[in-house]
């Protein structure tokens, strides 16, 4: 619906009154003879508006208002034309304006059946007036005579007789008025220039669509095109004009380009390219018609050049070239590749993310085209989309030929290029199979002191490389870096460092780390130990880790007391805690075995160290956290072997044990193995310790919460190290009932030292109280043949007690059954046991 349909009538009058004396001003100021006489025809318009304002009781009809508005869009066109320095012939123009006002002037006349004599015969007198005008010098009301300049509207005659029934109907006056529209879109040449230049929105783009019509038809000679000024015209409203006159802009500019090069000279301006660029950003249909005309237009060496530098441009066409619309992104893709004819494209081409320009030079181009995109491409923060887009699109090969072959410049622009790609594993494959480890190592060999400056991208690249177990098919790398560890600066010995910890690591290397022991590895990571270069340090601690997790008795060899301390040194002090987790890691793999080692930590103050450390890391779990609570418990199971009370107790002194049982609970499933391990350690002894309520020798007679139902005692945990007093039962269970099955012998193990001979019925009411023979029946067709014969251990002993035969016995049948049919044959007998012990099984029978 028109704006103005929402007015009232009186706003609408008003406002076209208003219109004509601003247009009247505009021609009187002109001070042109011509434009001040029509000045004062449009005054007397004005007054016959405000006489029809007056009457609106009569006048305010849908037919009426029609014609009104027919009014305003004459007067909006008559301003833009007085406006319009540049007019050719205004004579003509005035006077077809004023046919067009006489025309819906007769319109309001004819649809004013009730209005009085008086003021139709001043309607009337207006409109002769302004049909009848002709112009030779002055205006003068005489019959026009001669055809229309307007490019297709017929001569009509105009005399008092036009309307010949005062009360013509409301379908006669509909058709007169589509038909002065009809007329009004046929506009003129000059009408259409004029149009182009300056009409608003509406005025543009019927002017717009008469003109594309006309050159469809031929009827639009190139001359004039030129002469006009048209393309820069379109070009220029293509900016600021509405997205459909934009669309109708572009398919023009691609049909003149389509028909004379010397249109598409006028286009590939840097201003008019920027224009069409902007329109990539819009819709769908506009972006691909400008994707469209700016490849038209890429044929000349110019654009090529103006294009690339245009901001925004590039990263539109990699965007069209993804997007979903397969005919703007195939010339996205072939205008792409026109314009990568120049270096600098093709290198904002990459930075947008479209690479097979870059790629291209890289194997195709100059020796300075290659070291120029190389260079590039080694300052790139890529994404490992884009290095897998690279590796794709086959940018190693390449770059491997060119550190082989090429020049100081070339090697060291493709080693640093080679560096930035290698963060992605599937372009390590690639390096590996490109054969360059080889051509890696021979350089860090190298003495030549132009190569030094390549030395440090190659270390790297060799330590990202080694990361993928493929490596291993170069036997001799690990033994050669080693033999480079003291020969080199220290960021190659850090590179070195990370790539041998990854070979040593990798599980199919066996070899390597025997042949790495061989070699002295060991001796030669010691001193490392003490280096005052952080990263070097942290690089030696996790290869010995690596190497001790693999080799504990080798390393255990070679680790003297002052060794020991450095490590604990580490632990106690050390600001990184990456650092600290490696060292107690290190510390957790020598062997229980040996006490000398035992001896050395104790002496250290170990204890305290790791309690309080352990204590203070932060809660929230993390690799290094979690490694480093892996490490504590490992430690810690060297200080619980039951056979060393003191040892024991000394652990119990430094608040170990209630750290064990919160490693139940927060800890990841190795620290949860480990912790239960210690636990029950300490738990076999609490039996020896405990004290008996009828002992007569207490100093102060024990609290009642000290005693003990399981152990028939007073236990206090430090002391007695008692897993019921330290609330060890619950978590223990819950580990049982989480759906991770590796720590399962270990919790079995700890809940057996509740079941001793001497404490078993105690110890079984305390398991079934805290649920934890429904979870031990739970897991037994899950776990390690290990955790099940620990199981069938505990339920013989809890099935001795009648209360949980009866209470448990039904739901363990169905497993014990399953177990003794599909189990290992090592569980059978056990099995058959308890099948007899639940009564579901003859004790003669074949199973014992």
């Amino acid at each position: 619906m028109d704006k103005s349909d929402l007015r009232s009538f009186t706003e609408t009058i008003s406002e076209l009154v208003a219109s004509v004396e601003e247009v009247s001003s505009i021609a009187k100021d002109s001070e042109k003879e011509l434009f001040i006489e029509f000045s004062s025809l449009l005054n007397k318009l004005g007054l016959i508006l405000s006489d029809i304002k007056d009457n609106k009781d009569v006048m305010d009809t849908v037919t009426i208002r029609k014609a009104i508005d027919s009014i305003r869009k004459e007067l909006r066109r008559v301003k833009t034309l007085i406006k319009s320095h540049d007019s050719k012939q205004p004579s003509l123009w005035i006077k077809n304006v004023m046919q067009d006002l006489g025309r819906s002037l007769g319109l309001v006349l004819f649809a004013s059946i009730d209005l009085h004599l008086e003021m139709k015969e001043k309607i009337s007198a207006l409109h002769k007036e302004f049909m009848n005008v002709r112009f030779n010098g002055s205006f003068t009301p005489s019959p026009s005579s001669g055809p229309s300049s307007r490019m297709s509207r017929p001569p009509r005659p105009c005399n008092e007789d036009e309307f010949v029934s005062a009360t013509a109907s409301d379908k006669e006056i509909e058709e007169e008025i589509t038909e002065i529209e009809e007329e009004r879109a046929n506009l003129s040449i000059d009408d259409v220039v004029l149009q182009l230049k300056y009409g608003n929105d509406e005025d543009f783009n019927f002017a717009l669509s008469g003109f594309k019509e006309s050159i469809k038809q031929g009827l639009i000679t190139d001359d004039w095109i030129n002469e006009e000024g048209v393309i820069l015209v379109l070009v220029n409203r293509l900016i600021s004009c509405k997205p459909n006159n934009r669309l109708i802009i572009l398919q023009i500019l691609r049909k003149l380009a389509s028909q004379d090069s010397g249109h598409q000279e006028k286009m590939a301006d840097a201003a008019s390219l920027s224009a069409l660029v902007k329109s990539l950003t819009r819709d769908t249909e506009e972006r691909k018609e400008a994707v469209g005309l700016l490849l038209d237009l890429s044929d000349l060496p110019a654009v090529w050049r103006r294009l690339g530098r245009i901001q925004g441009c590039i990263v539109m066409l990699v965007t069209m070239l993804n997007g979903d619309d397969s005919i703007a992104s195939r010339n996205a893709r072939k205008l792409l590749n026109a314009l990568s004819s120049n270096t600098q494209n093709a290198l904002h081409m990459a930075e947008a993310g479209y690479f097979k320009p870059l790629v291209y030079y890289l194997k195709e181009g100059s020796d300075m085209s290659k070291i120029l995109m190389a260079t590039a491409l080694s300052r790139m923060e890529l994404t490992d989309q884009s290095r897998a887009a690279l590796g794709e699109d086959g940018a190693v090969e390449p770059l491997v030929k060119m550190f082989n072959a090429g020049k100081l410049e070339a090697k060291l622009s493709a080693l640093n290029s080679l560096q930035n790609l290698s963060n992605l594993s599937e372009n390590i494959q690639r390096l590996i199979n490109s054969g360059i480890v080889v051509s890696l190592l021979q350089l860090l060999f190298s003495v030549t002191s132009v190569l030094m400056t390549l030395r440090e991208p190659a270390s790297a690249i060799l330590a990202r490389i080694a990361q993928s177990e493929s490596i291993l098919i170069n036997q001799d790398a690990a033994q050669k870096m080693l033999s480079l560890l003291n020969l080199s600066s220290p960021i190659i010995q850090y590179h070195l460092l990370r790539a041998l910890n990854s070979i040593a690591g990798h599980s199919n290397a066996s070899k390597v780390r025997r042949k790495m022991k061989e070699n002295g590895a060991i001796q030669l990571l010691l001193p490392f130990l003490t280096e005052s270069n952080t990263k070097i340090r942290t690089g030696a601690l996790d290869l010995l880790l690596t190497l001790s997790k693999y080799l504990p008795e080798e390393m255990t060899e070679q680790l003297r007391e002052s060794h020991l301390n450095i490590i604990v040194n580490i632990i106690s002090s050390s600001p990184l805690e990456t650092d600290k987790a490696a060292a107690v890691g290190i510390l957790s793999n020598v062997p229980i075995s040996n006490k000398k080692v035992t001896e050395v930590l104790k002496k250290a103050n170990l204890l305290p160290v790791l309690t309080s450390m352990t204590n203070s890391s932060p809660s929230t779990l993390s690799s290094v956290s979690n490694s480093l609570a892996e490490g504590v418990a490992g430690i810690l199971i060297r200080f619980t072997v039951p056979s060393d009370k003191r040892l024991q107790l000394i652990v119990a002194q430094n608040e170990a044990i209630p750290l064990l049982v919160k490693l139940l609970s927060s800890g990841s499933l190795v620290a949860k193995y480990r912790a239960a391990t210690a636990l029950a350690q300490l738990s076999q002894n609490s039996v020896l310790l405990r004290k008996s309520k009828k002992s007569s020798w207490f100093c102060v007679s024990p609290s009642a919460t000290a005693f003990c139902q399981v152990h028939d005692g007073y236990c206090i945990v430090k002391n007695t190290f008692c897993l019921v007093k330290a609330g060890a039962i619950p978590p223990l269970v819950q580990i049982l009932e989480g759906k991770e099955r590796e720590a399962d012998e270990a919790v079995l193990n700890a809940m057996a030292t509740l079941l001793q001979d001497e404490i078993w019925e105690n110890g079984s009411d305390c398991v079934a109280k805290n649920g934890g023979i429904e979870a031990i029946i739970k897991i037994m067709e899950s776990a390690s043949v290990k955790a099940q014969e620990k199981g069938l251990w505990i339920l013989e002993r809890v099935f001795q007690v009648e209360e949980h035969r009866v209470k448990y016995g039904e739901s363990a049948q169905v497993v014990l059954i399953d177990l003794a049919q599909n189990g290992d044959p090592r569980l059978k007998s056990t099995t058959a046991k308890l099948l007899a012990q639940l009564e579901l099984l003859q004790v003669q029978s074949s199973y014992f």
